[in-house]
């Protein structure tokens, strides 16, 4: 009994791992994680969009004597986006500007990693074949592409 009940719970775990992971997109730098925001942050002004804060938590961690892997957030937007994802649903705003993270890991590589835009119609019943969606797909992608590329 005790056997099936572990293995049951389990499973359903698994699949709220597997469920949560896949709202995540992952991509390898070849850059550190400074280097990584510092190309992310140049192609979102590039692209014309507002870079909002930068947010480096392993700064954070250093100010209070802990240690933590290089770990950078990067919150940036563009209002012609976001606006209208807000306009159907006020609680977009609660995900939005977008946010992307870089950080070492681990295994020794430096990821970049930021949710689907697609999360904002599930989670905040937004239209799933919104225009801003797509867009805002594209963009993170396009984006993240070019921070990790190799010129």
């Amino acid at each position: 009994m005790l056997r099936s009940l572990c293995f049951a719970t389990a499973i359903v775990l698994s699949g709220v791992t597997t469920g949560f992971a896949a709202d995540l997109i992952e991509k390898t730098s070849p850059y550190s994680v400074s280097e990584t925001m510092d190309r992310l942050s140049a192609a979102v002004k590039g692209a014309g969009a507002t870079v909002f804060a930068r947010v480096d938590h392993g700064a954070g961690a250093a100010s209070v004597d802990m240690e933590l892997a290089a770990s950078q957030l990067l919150i940036f937007g563009n209002p012609k986006l976001g606006t209208p994802a807000m306009q159907d649903a006020s609680t977009a705003g609660l995900d939005l500007p977008l946010r992307v993270l870089a950080y070492f890991g681990d295994d020794g590589l430096v990821r970049v990693v930021y949710h689907d835009p697609a999360t904002l119609a599930d989670t905040h019943g937004l239209p799933a074949d919104a225009k801003y969606i797509q867009m805002m797909t594209g963009a993170l992608d396009k984006l993240t592409n070019k921070a990790i590329s190799k010129d």
